[in-house]
């Protein structure tokens, strides 16, 4: 398993998420990234989510 990290910003850039998860792929990583983002009510928030070497795997702006 390989661990992911999710960040979520306010438009000023404050940062309002910060969390990281394990997922075996960047596929899955994608999914959980994109579940956690709904459930917490931040989809349309600038976000992030970054695999352990650095590769984007979910970016919005």
């Amino acid at each position: 398993m390989k661990r992911y990290y999710l960040t979520v910003f306010e438009k000023d850039g404050t940062n309002v998420l910060d969390e990281n998860f394990e997922a075996e792929h960047d596929e899955e990583a994608k999914k959980i990234g994109t579940a956690k983002l709904t459930e917490h009510g931040y989809s349309e928030f600038t976000h992030r989510c970054v695999s352990p070497d650095g590769r984007l795997v979910l970016f919005h702006r």
